[in-house]
This record gives C-alpha cells, sequence and structure tokens, in this order.
C-alpha cells in the first residue's frame, strides 16, 4: 500500500482539531515534500524523520514521498508531527501494517536516534480527543500529564521502535493512569498566612478577596509585607473542582509549563514590570497565552504597579471582566480563559515613603499626582478592594507569629464560596448587573449608606456594583442572608486610598 493516515492534533489556541497525517509514496526522484501549511519546525521534520527512521533499523524509502496535513487551512507547528509522519511513512512502504492506525492518535517529537522527546499542549490534545474513541499515543513525558484528563486511554512511549511493537503486536505500550490527587493542594503547598506579623486589616482584605474572587491592591512604604500578603492568596483560595483544576492545566500545558505534581494547585504567576503587552495578556504571531492566562483560576500578583508600561496595564480591562482574552491576529485568532485574581502592589510615591511620621518623603505633590495617575480610572476602578498597608512597628515584628493558619482562613473562605455557589452558582466577583439586583440588595440602613458613598467617593456605575459585591462577600463571611450597614461600612473602607 503506497497510502497512509495517521491521526493526529493540531493547536488552535486551547482547541485541538484533529489533522489527518497523509502519507503517499509515488515513483520518481527521492524527496520528501510536506504539505498543508507546516511551520519552520514542521518542515525540519524532515531530517529528523529520516535519522530516526535508520537509526531505528528501518529503510527510508527512496522514493517520492508526500505527506500532507489535512485539514489544510489549519496552521501546523511543533515538532508534535514527528511520531505521526515516521508511522505514515513506515505504513505506506509496508515496514507496518497499517490497519491498526486508525485506533490511535499520535504525537510526539523524535530524536535523531529514534527517541521520543516531550510535546507542549499534550492535556489540551487529549482533552479534545475524547469523543474520538481512539487511543492516544504520546512521549512518556507528556503522557502521565495527559492521563489526568480521564477521558482517553493513554499510552507511553519512549521511542519509535516501542510504538511498533505495540502497532505489530509484539510487546504492548503501558497504560498511563490518571492520579488526579497526587499534589492535592495540602496546608504545606502554600506560604502561611501566620507568617505575616501584624497587618490586620491587609489579612482581612485577603480574605474577602478569597472568599469573592475580588481582585485587590495593597498600597504602602517598602518592606510592609505587600509581597508576603500576596503570596499567601492561593493558600486561602477553596481547593479547585476537576473541571477547573483541568482547564488550568491545559493551559499551563501549551506552553510546557504544567507539571503533574501540581495538579489542582492553585497557580500564582508574578511577571516583571519589564513584561510586554503579549506576554502578560498573550500573543505572538501564532497566539500563546499570556501571564493572565497561565494564572487561570490562581492569582496574577502584579508588583510596583505604576512601573509597568501604561499600556501593558489597559489591556487588563477586558479580561478582569469577562474572564476570557480574545486574540486577533492578521491571520489567526485565539481565546484564551482569563479568570485570575488580580493582586497589585505599589508604593505610597516614588520614593516610597509618602506619610511617614519620621518625615522621609521627599516627594513634590505633582510627583506623587503624576506616579499615582499612571494608574488609570477604569483600571483603579475594576479593583476591588484597595488597601493601605502601613509600616510594622518594632515590637511587632519581635513578637511570636500570633496570627491565624491559612488553614483556619481557608474553611470560612471555602463556607462562604459554598454559600455563594448555593445561592447563585458563581463567585460574587463573576455576577451581572441583574443578578447584583436580584441577590445584593441591602437593607434600608445599609442602602441609605451606599448612597452617602457614592456621593463621597464619586463612585461609577461599576464602582457602585463592585461595592456591593463585596459588601454581599462580607455577609456570605458573616453567614448572613442580607447585606446590613456594617457589611457596606467595612466595604467602602476598601475602597478609600485612591480617593484621599
Amino acid at each position: 500500500m503506497s497510502l497512509a493516515i495517521v491521526h493526529s492534533r493540531g493547536l488552535d489556541g486551547l482547541a485541538a482539531p484533529e489533522v489527518a497525517v497523509e502519507v503517499h509514496l509515488a515513483g520518481g526522484l527521492p524527496n520528501l515534500t510536506l504539505v498543508g501549511l507546516p511551520d519552520t519546525e514542521v518542515k525540519e521534520a524532515r531530517d529528523r524523520v529520516r535519522a530516526a527512521l535508520q537509526n531505528s533499523g528501518f529503510d527510508f524509502p527512496r522514493r517520492r514521498i508526500t505527506v500532507n496535513l489535512a485539514p489544510a487551512d489549519l496552521p501546523k507547528e511543533s515538532g508534535r508531527f514527528d511520531l505521526p509522519m515516521a508511522l505514515g511513512i513506515l505504513a505506506a512502504s509496508g515496514q507496518i501494517p497499517s490497519r491498526s492506525l486508525a485506533e490511535y492518535e499520535f504525537a510526539g517529537e523524535l530524536s535523531l536516534s529514534g527517541e521520543l522527546r516531550p510535546v507542549r499542549g499534550a492535556l489540551a490534545m487529549v482533552l479534545a480527543a475524547g469523543d474520538s474513541g481512539r487511543s492516544f499515543i504520546l512521549p512518556a513525558a507528556s503522557a502521565h500529564e495527559a492521563a489526568l484528563a480521564g477521558r482517553v486511554r493513554v499510552l507511553a512511549a519512549a521511542s519509535l521502535l516501542e510504538v511498533c511493537a505495540q502497532l505489530t503486536g509484539q510487546a504492548a505500550l503501558p497504560v498511563c493512569q490518571a492520579t488526579p490527587g497526587d499534589g492535592g493542594g495540602g496546608d504545606g503547598d502554600y506560604p502561611d498566612l501566620a507568617d505575616v506579623r501584624g497587618q490586620a486589616q491587609a489579612k482581612r482584605g485577603l480574605e474577602i478577596a478569597a472568599a469573592g474572587g475580588h481582585s485587590i491592591l495593597f498600597a504602602g512604604p517598602p518592606g510592609t509585607g505587600k509581597s508576603m500578603l500576596a503570596s499567601r492568596l492561593p493558600g486561602l483560595l477553596p481547593p479547585m473542582t476537576l473541571a477547573a483544576a483541568l482547564e488550568s492545566a491545559a493551559v499551563l500545558s501549551l506552553t510546557g509549563q504544567f507539571r503533574p505534581q501540581l495538579f489542582r494547585h492553585h497557580p500564582y504567576r508574578a511577571p516583571h514590570h519589564t513584561a510586554s503587552s503579549a506576554a502578560l495578556v498573550g500573543g505572538g504571531s501564532v497566539p500563546r497565552p499570556g501571564e493572565i492566562s497561565l494564572a487561570h483560576q490562581g492569582v496574577l500578583f502584579l508588583d510596583e504597579l505604576p512601573e509597568f508600561d501604561r499600556r501593558v496595564l489597559e489591556a487588563l480591562r477586558e479580561p478582569l471582566d469577562s474572564g476570557r482574552i480574545h486574540i486577533s491576529r492578521a491571520a489567526r485568532q485565539a481565546d484564551f480563559p482569563a479568570q485570575f485574581q488580580l493582586v497589585a502592589a505599589m508604593n505610597p510615591c516614588p520614593c516610597g515613603y509618602h506619610g511617614d511620621a519620621r518625615g522621609r518623603c521627599r516627594c513634590t505633590p505633582d510627583q506623587i499626582l503624576r506616579y499615582r495617575s499612571k494608574l488609570s480610572g477604569p483600571l483603579l476602578d475594576r479593583i476591588d478592594l484597595q488597601l493601605e498597608v502601613p509600616a510594622v512597628p518594632a515590637e511587632v515584628l519581635q513578637q511570636a507569629p500570633d496570627g491565624e493558619a491559612s488553614a483556619t482562613v481557608r474553611e470560612r473562605v471555602t463556607a462562604a464560596r459554598e454559600r455563594q455557589l448555593a445561592r447563585q452558582g458563581k463567585p460574587n466577583c463573576r455576577l451581572s448587573t441583574s443578578e447584583i439586583d436580584h441577590h445584593c440588595q441591602p437593607q434600608a440602613a445599609a442602602a441609605a449608606l451606599l448612597k452617602q458613598a457614592i456621593s463621597r467617593f464619586e463612585l461609577s456605575a461599576r464602582g457602585f456594583h463592585r461595592l456591593l459585591k463585596v459588601a454581599r462577600t462580607i455577609a456570605d463571611l458573616a453567614g448572613q442572608q442580607t447585606i446590613e450597614a456594617a457589611h457596606v461600612a467595612e466595604a467602602v473602607q476598601y475602597r478609600r486610598f485612591t480617593k484621599d
């Protein structure tokens, strides 16, 4: 048989459409032609596949070989098609039987010796292959992460020879078993909130942010614990559901950053303030997920917030509202999930000591204004909690830790989140306008206080709704069905910094 078809998967954003690798052998001068929009990495497979076949003891056909990657209008990238191409050549030349190829899908990069190397996006490919009814053969390093999907039988192979032995019935490949319980986010896996000395209000704000999924901004002088507080937020979040964990892992898999031992861990991303817009929200000629998508179902920490380029920060506005990012390029579009919790930190002024009792600040009012104006009003309007983090007195630093542990706070957060899911099916941060009107009706005294807050702080409609959602979360933490004046009063004090 001079024609063989091998099933594989491409990547288009988080989707993994099926790709048929068609190999045809014909008479003529020996040559290997690749068609079907292959990029440079795929074109280089010609040399990798030839060397891998020869070093594995197979004959490389001295005929005219045409490899078509269908569909033709889907761009193909990376070395994932090395293994399907090699198997297609072997089947078309009669060196392995072609009848069993229809039962499997394949992906894997070949070394010159015929060993298999891991590929990006293995989990996304296996999730997409769930309805195909075929088993998936992957390099051993990628198979362990793909098995977490639990929907497809995943076989692990170390070399081209092992795959051929499976297809010829000489030896069976091991089946990777899903172990979703591994690395399940235990108490010892996150930094403990008890390590932070003092900062009772900031800790309370962090608890509220975790309970409702709200974004939070810490402002204070250097060394007051802003970064420490931010790193403790993942340990306060409720445990991830299996569906959320798989979606988060699939995004990380697209960039090769997923580790099976960290399955069901909330991601924590902290890009440097020199990050570009494409690095933060995603981009590239072949769209790749950015930091906001890699932080999906976790925390994105932006330290030294005003030092980021303003255009980079403005790109966060839509994802903060929608929980997704759509990247459009001339030839490619991609959609990635981006339900992250934003934690930002900043100094109150360029030198960092504005308001210091010892008078260390030398910044002029104009300098302070220019520094704070790097953050636009629309962006700040989307940050639900804005807290000052003052310097910690020396006597507090010298005391033994006496704050609550992360596990204790997480119990309250989980209980509050369960109330939200039972009431509305989503966390408070994701409530729409109509849902706010239905689920966030305040008592009369609370409504009067809200009216004063709107006037005093000149809140926009968005700011008013976000204030209500924070008050709803505070009520949930207290186990209250209705929003009372005390809940609104506490929510109001968390939006004071930018209005002072």
